[in-house]
């Protein structure tokens, strides 16, 4: 039967009548190919990452919500011993924040799962920029010095917000691997980005204004961040209301070792730290945070690996080996570029550690609990940086920063031993927000 002229001009573009769930729709019949046309796909990972519906509004809030991570506890060293004339008491104040955001961080993030990012993270920051601002008023007002460590204390209801923001990434692309390697890598490279502009802001801030000005700006920086970033309804993972068989990411195969690895690879980064400013200045750090930047944006390119936990022990073998260059350097020779250039390159491996920890953490946290699996390993991190810090600031002291930088090699190697010892990660537990 010959079709009628209305039917011979129709366009290829005219819709088509379907039936999608249990209604009747039009559906184009050439939309797929008009949108490949329109908007052809880039070669470039992070810019297809950050093409993702909504991705770009949150990543923006969350960017400006981290950077004071890197800002509060350098503001806070330099306005308390500018105030009060002591490193000690302001190292002691810093550190006593730090435990107590070891112990009340997971259960922010618990509660982060249970109700919801925004309803937790916006209340909990708000009591956070309190404490900050208690902080600055009782070292302008010359407080006792007990009131100082509560105040700082209180800041330990700052939300994990990498954790949330990689959160956000598991649920928009759950079941695309590549995709979230991707955004792991870029959410690494984020962090280092923000703990290379931070301490210096906060320096230059403190500095150039006034000695409260860094904590000020730090936080308002915070609340106005995690405002932005809680106002992305749209790509916020939906709460899991907590049930009797809900499992605690703590007892899930795989996830104990993990921590010990993170606990470990947080001991290298604290070593580093004391051991680096005490032989060169604190400016020679910003080379390392530098490389390790540059590595995780180059990883999160390459394709996602079939055998993570493979990978992890690649990453960590690189890592001590990396490590290693410090110490020959200040060993051999006193030239400071060159000790430059080595922590440059040592800290090429750490950000693809970290990118191999994080996915096995996202694989291994039952579902509905990722915000809390991803917080329990930044604490693990957390508490190595401080074990870190202190074993190298005593090898410092007793041997010599030379003898120092075997700290930071020997936790690497730690580290190594505890993911090959820790078979259980080869058969990681019930998948989070990621895919196998």
């Amino acid at each position: 039967m010959p079709r009628s002229p209305a039917t011979r001009t129709l366009p290829p573009s005219t819709a088509l009548l379907t039936v999608a769930g249990g209604q009747l729709v039009a559906a184009p019949r050439a939309a797929p190919e008009l949108v490949r046309r329109k908007r052809p796909a880039s070669g470039n990972p992070y810019l297809r990452l950050l093409a993702t519906p909504g991705a770009r509004a949150f990543t923006a809030g969350n960017l400006i919500a981290r950077l004071p991570m890197g800002m509060l506890s350098v503001s806070a060293v330099i306005m308390i011993a500018g105030s009060r004339g002591s490193y000690a008491l302001a190292g002691a104040v810093t550190a006593t924040g730090l435990a107590a955001t070891a112990v009340v961080a997971p259960f922010t993030a618990r509660l982060v799962d249970r109700y919801g990012q925004a309803r937790i993270a916006v209340p909990a920051t708000a009591l956070a920029v309190l404490g900050s601002l208690a902080l600055v008023l009782c070292v302008h007002h010359e407080a006792p010095a007990w009131t100082l460590f509560a105040a700082y204390a209180a800041t330990a209801t700052t939300p994990n917000t990498g954790g949330m923001s990689r959160a956000r990434w598991a649920h928009l692309h759950r079941g695309d691997p590549a995709a979230l390697h991707t955004a792991n890598s870029f959410e690494q490279a984020a962090d280092e980005l923000c703990f290379m502009l931070g301490p210096a802001l906060a320096a230059v801030l403190c500095g150039a204004l006034f000695p409260e000005a860094g904590t000020l700006v730090g936080a308002f920086l915070l609340m106005t961040g995690v405002l932005v970033f809680a106002a992305q309804r749209a790509t916020e993972p939906p709460p899991t209301p907590r049930t009797r068989t809900a499992v605690s990411p703590l007892r899930t195969p795989g996830m104990p070792a993990l921590l010990a690895v993170f606990l470990a690879t947080g001991a290298v980064f604290g070593a580093l730290e004391v051991v680096s400013i005490a032989h060169a200045g604190g400016a020679i750090l910003a080379l390392q945070a530098a490389g390790s930047c540059a590595a995780g944006l180059l990883y999160g390119s390459l394709r996602p690996a079939r055998n993570v936990h493979r990978r992890l022990l690649l990453c960590l073998t690189a890592m001590t080996a990396l490590m290693s260059l410090p110490l020959l350097a200040t060993t051999s020779t006193a030239s400071l570029p060159v000790l430059a250039l080595c922590l440059l390159l040592a800290g090429a491996a750490t950000a693809p550690t970290m990118v191999t920890g994080m996915t096995l953490v996202q694989r291994a946290t039952p579902a509905g609990r990722l915000n809390e699996g991803m917080t329990l390993s930044v604490t693990a991190l957390l508490g190595g940086v401080a074990a870190g810090a202190a074993t190298g600031g005593w090898l410092v002291e007793h041997a010599g920063t030379v003898s120092g930088y075997a700290a930071p090699m020997g936790a690497a190697a730690l580290a190594l031993a505890g993911a090959a010892a820790g078979t259980s990660l080869r058969h990681p537990g019930v998948s989070g927000g990621s895919a196998r």
